[in-house]
């Protein structure tokens, strides 16, 4: 029989020397394997488990809720962030009331990557939106998370090394397996008729897409936020406010530059 891969999240309530082990033996006699085990915030541990049937975890359940010095906080099917949490040792931030905002800090890096490498491997249509300030690493970040996921990018519109807008691709490059990428800002400021005809095109396609500056894009075409399946908040801390209040609006034609507010 296929094992079935289980989310478990413990907080401590009287931490002892064996605790862990104690833990271990149990899932060991109900013959539950751990596939990885991490603490995942001050006082919480995480695991990722392997079970032949529910009724082992449906056991595990009752024996863990009998426990004084543990209170189990998940048990449950692995969702991404669980994934994350115990890869990581820590949470992805996530928007309490837009669940499909998630945020992250510069020094999060790494942890923001492996998040995104994580979404590009699943197939299908997706749209993902970045936020965040100049030179904090939104692009690069969006092209390493690429090669983690071997996923093959493609620039609609970018200023990572020039100014780039196409207007039209190759035909190896209508490829649904392929990453496109889009700054909302360039193709609102200097874009053509062309080139808003590739991303209607592209839009269209069952692939990943990943917009930069989604709020700009939004308010200068026929999309809206709720189009988005992730939008990704990226600061250079915690307390830095993104605002694009230097960006005209609906000046698609203009001059190379945008305004005084330097992408």
């Amino acid at each position: 029989m296929e094992r079935k891969e289980w989310y478990l999240e413990y907080e401590i309530q009287k931490n002892r020397p064996g605790l862990l082990g104690d833990i271990s033996s149990l899932l060991g006699m109900l013959e539950i394997n751990i596939v990885t085990i991490n603490g995942v915030d001050e006082g919480r541990r995480g695991m990722l488990l392997l079970a032949k049937s529910d009724e082992q975890i449906l056991r595990l359940e009752t024996i863990l809720q009998t426990m004084d010095t543990i209170q189990m906080t998940k048990l449950r099917e692995p969702k991404l962030r669980d994934r994350m949490a115990v890869r990581h040792g820590r949470y992805i931030q996530r928007d309490a009331d837009d669940r499909k905002t998630f945020r992250f800090i510069r020094d999060e890096l790494g942890l923001l990557v492996d998040f995104m490498a994580e979404l590009y491997k699943q197939d299908g249509h997706k749209l993902i939106g970045i936020r965040g300030m100049p030179r904090v690493g939104k692009t690069e970040s969006i092209v390493a998370a690429s090669v983690c996921a071997n996923k093959k990018w493609l620039f609609l519109s970018s200023t990572l090394l020039k100014q780039t807008i196409r207007d039209k691709l190759i035909e190896d490059e209508y490829n649904e397996n392929n990453l496109f990428i889009l700054d909302g800002v360039v193709s609102t400021r200097r874009a053509s008729e062309k080139h808003w005809q590739l991303v209607r095109e592209v839009m269209r396609m069952p692939s990943i897409k990943v917009i930069e500056h989604p709020d700009v894009f939004v308010e200068n075409t026929e999309y809206s936020i709720e189009d988005f399946d992730y939008i990704i908040e990226l600061r250079h801390d915690h307390d830095e406010e993104i605002t694009y209040e230097m960006v005209p609006k609906n000046n698609m034609f203009s001059g190379s530059d945008f305004g005084e507010f330097d992408f």
